[in-house]
């Protein structure tokens, strides 16, 4: 298990509030090489600990933190828990039979256009970034130039979601790196599934460029956010630093 891998694993335990502890054993081959386990922010063991010490694979710690974010992700940026349907009584069953429902509107995945100018500033500002509408189709142009122009969740023909991707190409990665630099779903939109729609949208366009890599872009104060990208399996790997031009 190389050592980069463990640091991923510890930082992925910190932002949860765990620590991970690592086995003492260095000989490869004994019982406890290699194993790991969580323990709470005062050392009490968590998971795959016992009275000698870690016990459990790196995998085994990796997929528990997971599950762990899985418990409490329902505030995230966009989760459903749909609520259970009620029987109906015997009463309501003698009644005449109750007018359906108008069906509900379909959502729809497309590449965002310049009449999304207005909507998308106003999506936009959810995220507190102020831009003007002529900015953002000024933007819109170049992003279609270079075959990334962000991609949009509509109901109604109402863009109520909005994601970007781009691809960026450095010296040292052996691939592309695909990149969302910004997602949010409109609040009246929430709990129908559409971040992870875009963002699953977004994955299959970066494997089609032949990433192998992609990145997220996300404020340190969102922590919904965060919450939100764990579930899908993004791990926290680094910090953004920035410096006003």
């Amino acid at each position: 298990m190389s050592d980069s891998r463990l640091d991923i694993l510890a930082e992925s335990a910190r932002n949860r509030g765990l620590k991970l502890a690592r086995s003492r054993v260095r000989t490869p081959g004994k019982r406890r090489f290699g194993k790991v386990g969580l323990t709470d922010a005062k050392g009490k063991p968590l998971f795959g600990m016992d009275a000698k010490g870690p016990m459990a694979t790196p995998d085994q710690v990796e997929e528990y933190l997971r599950n762990l974010d899985a418990k409490d992700w329902g505030a995230s940026l966009d989760v459903a828990v749909m609520p259970r349907r009620k029987k109906a009584s015997a009463a309501a069953n003698d009644s005449k039979e109750a007018p359906k429902a108008p069906p509900k509107p379909k959502l729809r995945l497309r590449d965002a256009k310049p009449s999304d100018a207005g909507r998308i500033v106003e999506l936009i500002g959810q995220l507190e970034h102020d831009i003007d509408e002529k900015s953002v189709g000024r933007n819109l142009r170049e992003l279609n130039k270079a075959g990334e122009l962000p991609i949009v969740a509509t109901l109604d023909k109402q863009v109520v979601g909005l994601i970007g991707r781009h691809l960026m190409v450095t010296v040292h990665r052996p691939a592309p790196v695909g990149r969302i630099p910004v997602l949010v779903v409109a609040q009246d939109a929430r709990g129908q599934n559409i971040g992870r729609m875009l963002v699953e949208a977004v994955e299959q366009w970066c494997r089609e460029q032949g990433c192998q890599l992609i990145e997220v872009t996300s404020n340190d104060r969102r922590a919904e956010a965060h919450a939100f990208y764990r579930h899908l399996g993004y791990e926290r790997s680094s910090i953004r630093f920035f410096k006003r031009l």
